[in-house]
């Protein structure tokens, strides 16, 4: 039984709350979208998992604004900027350059532009045996050069 407690720690990680199948996503990064509520437009500059759902940041006149699948638009539109695209896709294994913990791979779970620089939600810390803790809780915010990718 102990082995399996430890097991379960180690791979924790890798767990996605998805059971291994993404969700597709209804609209790119950097995608012009039509916000339904406000009746704008903006573009999408993110997307995280929470809630066994999508979530979709978008900026519309220099707010970003989080919403679902069910109050945005896709235009098929990409905005045409000098900017970089993420260097990490939604499911990337990862691990932390300054992991102090060991060589845990962690899946990526969210990515968000932010003041022109890419960022990924990742699991910092798995939930506790124990009692139940929500994967909010358990996320962290983290820059693209404190990642690096696993390569199978």
């Amino acid at each position: 039984m102990i082995d399996q407690v430890n097991a379960l720690y180690l791979c924790w990680y890798l767990s996605p709350p998805w059971h291994d199948q993404f969700s597709p996503v209804e609209v790119n990064l950097l995608e012009r979208v039509y916000i339904c509520a406000t009746r704008t437009f903006g573009y999408c500059c993110g997307v995280k998992w929470k809630q066994d759902r999508w979530i979709y940041a978008v900026i519309c006149n220099e707010d970003i604004i989080y919403t679902t699948e069910h109050e945005i638009i896709g235009t098929g539109e990409m905005q045409l900027a000098a900017q970089e695209l993420p260097v990490f896709v939604l499911g990337d294994r990862v691990m932390l350059r300054s992991n102090d913990e060991g060589t845990r791979q962690r899946l990526i779970l969210g990515i968000q532009l932010l003041n022109r620089s890419w960022f990924y939600f990742v699991e910092w810390m798995p939930p506790a045996l124990e009692e139940a803790t929500s994967l909010d809780d358990r996320l962290a915010f983290v820059a693209q050069k404190d990642l690096v990718r696993v390569l199978f």
